[in-house]
């Protein structure tokens, strides 16, 4: 008699652990409505991407780093780019 009290023990603890939290898992929550990160870019931050990516092409047309010293092109193309978003980094950390 007392294998069939064992089972019935086990099939109880099974019914509690696995399948009762099932039955009372909370209602899921409403998802939020945020706007898309591309739409929290103010104009200034997205002229300054575009800016990004048009400045060192323009720079390397001019300059020709390719077949001559590519040490004005450095100056001149990349530097001011990395400077600038340096600056923007900082004084987004400093109004945080």
């Amino acid at each position: 008699m007392t294998g069939i009290s064992e089972i019935l023990v086990l099939v109880f603890l099974i019914l509690v652990i696995l399948i009762l939290p099932r039955l009372f898992k909370p209602a899921p929550e409403k998802p939020l409505n945020r706007p898309s990160k591309a739409a929290r870019l103010r104009p200034g931050m997205r002229a300054g991407i575009i800016l990004t990516l048009v400045w060192p092409v323009v720079t390397a047309l001019y300059w020709q780093p390719w077949q001559q010293n590519p040490v004005p092109f450095l100056s001149f193309g990349i530097l001011p780019v990395f400077l600038s978003w340096s600056l923007v980094w900082i004084f987004a950390g400093r109004k945080k």
